[in-house]
């Protein structure tokens, strides 16, 4: 090793998971990068993802320089012009159609990367415009929505400390190693509800399920364990409220009738409710997006949360925890204007007086190709590629060409950049400092921790904040956007907690489990307690117990589809560029079942058309018997075969508003 060379322990946030790397620097130049031993998360594990960051981050394809639309292609400009462009057109846009008239698009909200988001915000604070929009329009929040429902706030699961963990629509192997190998090691009861047979299926019971019943399921278990007395009584008397209504409600979902709906035997379902009430303690681990990209998405989680209640295991070690999240200093500037979706789905927006700062993207198109509620004419986009990402790409494509003027941020040029009339080119991870959260396997216990700039920014480009700093001054707004360092924003975030960047860099544990809540007291619920039956969903109009979407067959769309399988090589619409990863795996595929694919006349490798109402797609056929017949699987953020070609704007779940992107009726044929 030569005097030149560097080891930099910091995080890896190529998703949000934020596992440890050392990073080997040599002369300023990322050279290789390893697996940190002892990070409290990842403890060593690196994914392929963090093995090919070297060559991400000098990808031939990294954007280098500002660029403007010109006749027939690109002109490279300076961050002069390029700021001067957008402040022009910025302005003019607000002068002529009023501050809602532009939406800001974040592609990460996510805990690892809070300075992304955090400075889009501002800006949309200090513009005027309610319509800050994210991926949390079709990601995750719809779980936190429901678990604000049942328990006044968001609980974290603890399967490293559980002797029954349920695998519910999630493969850690393929989304969280580090999760992976903890159950691995411990041996512990696993239960996989899944209509794929995943690798740790194979070490538990597996569960096949039909896309789309999850919600039925769990109510098929809430009946058994209500019914054979399996439930904690003491609980259930002292912490919640409902039950009554609860028991009556569970009724209606008998193993017998359940089975019709999920493929899943009376027998079974009666099996698994007893393994999980009575090996105590459990905990189930929800896929991240694999329950809420549905009709009932709030409600399926719901039924998970009165799962783990009406058991006991809710404030209890191995169960589902109370963790306060730390109060890092804020950047928020109140908008009082509604963004957009408020109105068709106001406990996205508001619930109790909290009011998120998320429109619900949704409605996106509609603001843009209709102009209802109003027109939406100019797009920042920042860490994001909506034209691939989200559903319906064929109307995203339409909006972002009629759109009057757009600027994507990013480090690569993206599908939706492409159609923009700025692009910026946007720092890595690896060329910024930064705060993120950490969960150790271990103990469960979050993190607050620094993640560490590695090497210089390459090319002429920028960390995200300091482009929002540079067009808020042009604009006007300096007096807002004071920072001009990465030391000076971190210590705005430290400020609250009293925290010195030494210490934060040492680890610092941010809260501490205590698993008394409920023995202290209210939750912050409206009643005090935990709520199974829920009288705020009934004032809004909603159930307010779990009710399953009843998918309609078809005839002309026979089979299942489920779209955004995880795989460890990209994140999301990332990584497919780097030639190391596309080598492990080149091209997305549909997989089927051997029998399904027989039906169709249809064999291992072939090309088939996927057809759905909104559209179809060509791509390559996988067999695998590990998927339940009569199901498509594909994955999702690839250019070739875009799954979203298939997907559409509606229907939504009327709670949260998020798409079907899971159980969709599809056909296929050769192609």
């Amino acid at each position: 090793m030569s005097r030149e060379t560097k080891v930099i322990d910091t995080l890896c946030i190529a998703c949000v998971w934020s596992c440890g790397i050392k990073a080997y620097v040599e002369d300023g130049r990322l050279v290789k990068v390893e697996g940190l031993a002892e990070h409290p998360l990842s403890r060593g594990l690196l994914c392929p993802r963090g093995k090919a960051l070297v060559d991400w981050v000098y990808s031939p394809h990294r954007l280098r320089y500002p660029l403007k639309k010109d006749v027939g292609g690109w002109k490279r400009i300076s961050w002069d012009e390029a700021l001067d462009t957008i402040t022009e057109n910025l302005l003019r846009i607000r002068d002529r159609d009023g501050a809602h008239a532009l939406a800001i698009f974040c592609g990460s909200i996510g805990v690892e990367n809070n300075e992304l988001a955090a400075f889009a915000r501002r800006f949309r604070g200090a513009y005027g415009t309610p319509n800050f929009l994210s991926v949390e329009s079709v990601c995750y929040r719809s779980r936190i929505l429901a678990h604000q429902l049942t328990f006044g706030t968001f609980l974290l699961e603890e399967p490293q400390s559980a002797k029954c963990v349920i695998l519910w629509g999630t493969d850690p192997d393929n989304s969280r190693p580090p999760l992976a190998a903890a159950l691995r090691e411990e041996g512990k009861q696993l239960i996989v509800i899944n209509p794929k047979r995943i690798e740790l299926a194979k070490t538990g019971l597996h569960v096949p399920i039909r896309p789309g019943s999850d919600c039925a399921l769990a109510l098929g278990m809430i009946n058994t364990i209500i019914e054979e007395g399996l439930y904690d009584q003491e609980f259930v008397k002292n912490h919640t409220i409902g039950f009554d209504r609860l028991r009556e409600h569970a009724r209606r979902f008998p193993p017998e009738k359940v089975q019709k709906v999920t493929g899943v035997r009376a027998d079974e379902i009666r099996r698994i409710a007893k393994v999980f009430a009575t090996t105590k303690p459990a905990c189930i681990v929800q896929g991240t997006c694999s329950l809420d990209q549905r009709p009932d998405g709030v409600q399926t989680t719901r039924a998970l949360t009165i799962l783990q209640a009406i058991t006991g295991n809710v404030d209890v070690p191995g169960g589902w925890a109370f963790v306060p999240f730390p109060r890092l200093g804020s950047l928020h500037i109140k908008v009082e204007e509604n963004p957009i979706g408020a109105t068709e789905h106001p406990l996205f927006h508001r619930l109790w007086g909290r009011q998120s700062p998320y429109g619900q993207a949704m409605y996106f198109l509609r603001a843009v190709l209709e102009e209802k509620p109003y027109p939406i004419k100019a797009l920042i986009v920042s860490g994001g590629n909506p034209a691939l990402s989200l559903p319906d790409s064929q109307g995203m494509r339409e909006a972002l060409e009629k759109l009057d003027f757009t600027v994507v941020m990013d480090p690569f040029m993206t599908e939706t950049a492409r159609f923009a009339d700025i692009v910026l080119p946007a720092c890595t991870f690896l060329e910024r400092d930064g705060i993120g959260y950490v969960y150790a396997v271990t103990s469960g216990l979050p993190y607050l921790v620094l993640r560490k700039k590695v090497i210089e920014p390459v090319g002429e480009s920028w960390p995200d904040w300091k482009f929002w700093c540079e067009l808020s001054r042009r604009m006007g707004y300096g007096k807002l956007f004071p920072w001009r360092s990465e030391d000076e924003i971190i210590d705005h975030w430290l400020q609250p907690m009293n925290l010195t960047r030494e210490e934060v860099s040492r680890g610092v544990f941010f809260a501490q489990k205590t698993y008394d809540t409920l023995k202290k007291g209210r939750l912050r619920t409206p009643s005090g307690k935990i709520e199974l039956y829920s009288e705020t969903l009934e004032e809004y109009g909603y159930d307010p117990l779990p009710v399953p979407w009843e998918a309609s067959l078809s005839e002309e769309y026979p089979l299942w589809l489920s779209t955004g399988a995880r795989n460890l090589q990209y994140t999301h619409t990332q990584f497919k560029n780097i030639p190391s990863l596309r080598q492990q795996l080149p091209e997305p595929v549909a997989e089927v079942h051997p029998f399904t694919a027989e039906q169709y006349g249809l064999t291992d490798g072939d090309f088939v058309l996927v057809e759905t109402p909104n559209g179809q797609i060509r791509i390559r056929l996988r067999t695998t018997e590990d998927l339940m017949p009569d199901v498509v699987s594909i994955p999702h953020g690839w250019t070739e075969a875009n799954v979203n070609e298939l997907t559409g704007s509606s229907p939504l779940d009327p709670i949260s508003g998020y798409p079907q992107l899971k159980a969709l009726r599809c056909r296929i044929s050769r192609g």
